[in-house]
């Protein structure tokens, strides 16, 4: 019999966490202002990058951060399907057709960075179809530990008109064992939506954890983080080189 998900201590982000989320505007000047300067951050392979936003995020949030691994030398491309809103009726086949079309235009295998509820999908769309991935990048993403340890489920609700989300406790628990491609879960224990200890992979030779400094909005302007993913896209990158 599987553990109940619910016994978990873990809980949602306090309320100093979540309020100081309001940092995220002084890390997205930061970030406009230093991502000027990647000369120091390595090169890409030219590989396509693909990019999913979070719950209620669309293409326009992502951009700072598509625009900066674009300029490194990645194919980087959004999602494509606006705001966020869940995985709703059309959402998985137009990922994954998405997905497919971007390995078949460039021939080569696709790296994705979700971040929040993207890196949810991220890893299921990695499940779901392994040959069309080079890697999964999750930033603050909601993937280990109770499904409701975060500061989100009001806005959910409020997105299914008032009516409180389904929890698939059995589902949840599946998807906590990471797809089978290398994994990596960047996360922030002053994220004030979801707890750092949820958006953690479990221990496995395909997976690892890289803990950062910032609120859980700021993931997608934050200097470190983007130093972190250009660098998880470069070590794999020479792995492929290597195996050659």
């Amino acid at each position: 019999m599987r553990p109940d998900p619910f016994d978990d201590p873990t809980r949602a982000p306090s309320l100093g966490l979540l309020l100081a989320e309001s940092r995220v505007a002084w890390e997205a000047v930061r970030f406009l202002r230093g991502v000027r300067l990647l000369d120091h951050l390595p090169g890409g392979d030219g590989h396509p990058v693909l990019l999913i936003p979070g719950f209620g995020g669309d293409e326009r949030l992502m951009r700072p951060l598509r625009t900066a691994i674009s300029r490194l030398g990645y194919r980087a491309e959004d999602w494509g399907l606006g705001r966020n809103l869940g995985m709703r009726s059309g959402i998985r086949a137009a990922l994954a057709e998405k997905l497919a079309s971007m390995a078949a235009t460039s021939g080569r295998k696709v790296s994705i960075v979700g971040w929040s509820l993207g890196g949810v999908f991220a890893r299921e769309l990695a499940r779901a179809t392994p040959e069309h991935v080079r890697q999964v990048i999750t930033l603050g993403s909601p993937i280990n530990r109770r499904p409701d340890a975060n500061n989100m489920m009001t806005i959910v609700r409020l997105a299914n008109g008032g009516r409180a989300p389904r929890i698939d406790r059995e589902g949840f628990e599946r998807r906590r064992v990471a797809p089978p491609v290398p994994c990596t879960a960047i996360y922030s224990r002053g994220d004030g939506i979801v707890a750092w200890e949820a958006c953690m992979e479990e221990p496995a030779s395909n997976t690892r954890n890289i803990e950062v400094r910032g609120s859980h909005f700021g993931l997608v302007v934050n200097l470190e983080v983007l130093a972190v993913i250009t660098r998880v896209l470069h070590e794999e990158t020479e792995k492929l080189s290597d195996r050659r």
